[in-house]
């Protein structure tokens, strides 16, 4: 398998699963998609910020035991994001609450920059840059992709200059169609929507693909869809065809729905 040169770039936490779980993981858009990478050979940087404190550290060990490369990894003063999740009755996992730490206001500086323009793919997570990476990177000539479902606020969510934009549109296929629509018209070059348990689908304006999900004995579907975006784009950079893509995407979030968190790992108790 050839490999290639990613780099994810933006957020990271520390999830913590309430009863009956009870337990916390690393994750984080950006931290899954690198882990998820460079476990399947490739050279995957991850630019970032995390504290000096106990969840820092535990990131920052998460990260190079899965061959994740830290050269770029930022340590400031503040606490590392984490996210508390709720487990309901259905065994869902909705959001009850999230601290973004010192993430909120991180920025790759200008040497930062200059590595990423040399990457074969760029992923961004959660930033609240207001685009400005984006935009730098896309008058570059990046190949880039986001997750314009991991960010809220309506100034990071710019789509112009993204090779592949993912979006998520739960089971609704109406609503997934006029997804793709928008995220070419918003002047992305390729449009990949993920529909629950209605499978994926990707469209460059020309070309359209789509495909259903692959059936396991789900666990958990925390970071499902960030190994999705990982599975996807090492299809895509090696030149696959968009159902190539898409069904690799499948096949790596079916995988991580079997054990709890964005990649295996050891839980710490709360």
């Amino acid at each position: 398998m050839k490999t290639f040169r990613f780099a994810a770039v933006g957020d990271n936490c520390i999830d913590r699963f309430r009863r009956p779980v009870s337990q916390s993981f690393v994750g984080g858009n950006a931290v899954n998609v690198a882990v998820q990478l460079a476990r399947r050979g490739h050279k995957s940087y991850y630019f970032g910020a995390v504290g000096r404190d106990a969840g820092g550290l535990r990131t920052r060990r998460m990260l190079a035991e899965n061959g994740v490369l830290l050269d770029h990894l930022q340590e400031r003063d503040g606490v590392t994001a984490y996210t508390d999740i709720e487990v309901l009755p259905s065994g869902d996992r909705v959001i009850a609450f999230e601290d973004f730490g010192v993430c909120a206001g991180y920025a790759p500086e200008t040497a930062e920059i200059d590595v990423l323009k040399t990457m074969d793919h760029v992923h961004i997570g959660w930033m609240n840059d207001g685009g400005a990476l984006r935009r730098t990177l896309a008058a570059a000539g990046v190949s880039l992709s986001q997750d314009i479902s991991v960010n809220a606020d309506p100034e990071d969510l710019g789509i112009d200059g993204l090779k592949v934009a993912f979006g998520s549109a739960g089971d609704d296929e109406q609503v997934g169609e006029e997804m793709l629509e928008h995220l070419l018209q918003q002047g992305a070059r390729i449009a990949v929507v993920t529909r629950g348990s209605e499978g994926s689908a990707a469209s460059d304006g020309t070309v359209r693909a789509s495909t259903g999900i692959r059936a396991v004995d789900v666990v958990d579907t925390t970071g499902a869809g960030d190994s999705f975006i990982a599975g996807f784009l090492a299809a895509h950079v090696a030149g696959a065809s968009l159902l190539q893509c898409l069904e690799s995407g499948r096949d790596h979030a079916a995988q991580t729905c079997t054990h709890v968190g964005g990649f295996p790992q050891e839980p710490q108790s709360l």
